[in-house]
């Protein structure tokens, strides 16, 4: 007779997250997010020709402005909390444990 192997586990613990590769992982995703806004911002800008001619300039720049700047912000905030997030995350998992997950 053979015997068979003890049935593995599907329940994996996840215990620490890597802080800088979250935070990578982040700041791609919201800049990208932002880039979807892009069009938006800039649709809004042309709209800013039928304003009177003393505030033409100013909501036509604020457009164009947060069309190009809006996505390295959110890129950056994405960095940065998620490295916050991580660090949180492995602070925690320490105190109570990790979270677990099945997998196949």
């Amino acid at each position: 007779m053979t015997a068979t192997p003890p049935a593995l586990s599907n329940i994996r613990k996840l215990k620490r997250i890597a802080p800088l590769q979250l935070g990578k992982i982040l700041g791609v995703l919201y800049g990208i997010m932002a880039l979807l806004m892009v069009p938006i911002f800039l649709i809004m800008s042309l709209f800013s020709t039928q304003l009177p001619e003393g505030q033409r300039a100013g909501m036509f720049a604020f457009g164009v402005g947060f069309a190009l700047f809006m996505p390295v912000i959110y890129a950056v905030m994405g960095f940065v909390f998620g490295v916050l997030s991580a660090w949180l995350y492995n602070l925690v998992a320490n105190w109570v444990g990790g979270i677990e997950v099945e997998v196949e």
